[in-house]
């Protein structure tokens, strides 16, 4: 059984918990093992969580839940910009898949409920497909 582990961002914390039910869940239906969930501050602290979780030969992919909300400003976008282009490097660095399930950027309040199960779901089956 292939063994993953999941990256939660806790600023969003009480949504990113009701996603990683639904990831936990499609990891079951997948026959992938949760062998460790680990919670970060926010999507910045995503990159530097996985590079230390795939380092190791017990892991053999990683989710990474979150939510990046629109802002006032073009913050959320460059986070969102750099933690991806990150998310991506890792994955050619490490050969390991990554299911990104982060929300956004730009993610407006109405938006965030009806993605939070799809999202979830989409990551843990994007390890999968590609173990």
């Amino acid at each position: 059984m292939n063994r993953i582990a999941i990256v939660c961002g806790s600023f969003h914390k009480a949504e990113i918990e009701r996603m990683l039910v639904f990831a936990q869940q499609q990891a079951d239906k997948e026959g992938l093992e949760v062998a460790e969930v680990v919670w970060v501050p926010g999507a910045m602290e995503v990159p530097l969580a996985l590079d230390r979780l795939l380092s190791g030969d017990d892991i053999d992919g990683a989710a990474c839940l979150g939510i990046i909300e629109r802002g006032q400003t073009q913050h959320g976008l460059v986070m969102g910009q750099v933690v991806t282009k990150a998310i991506i490097e890792l994955q050619l660095v490490h050969d390991k898949p990554i299911g990104l399930g982060i929300i956004g950027p730009g993610a407006e309040p109405e938006h965030i409920g009806p993605r939070l199960e799809p999202h979830a779901r989409a990551a843990v089956s994007a390890i999968s497909s590609m173990l």
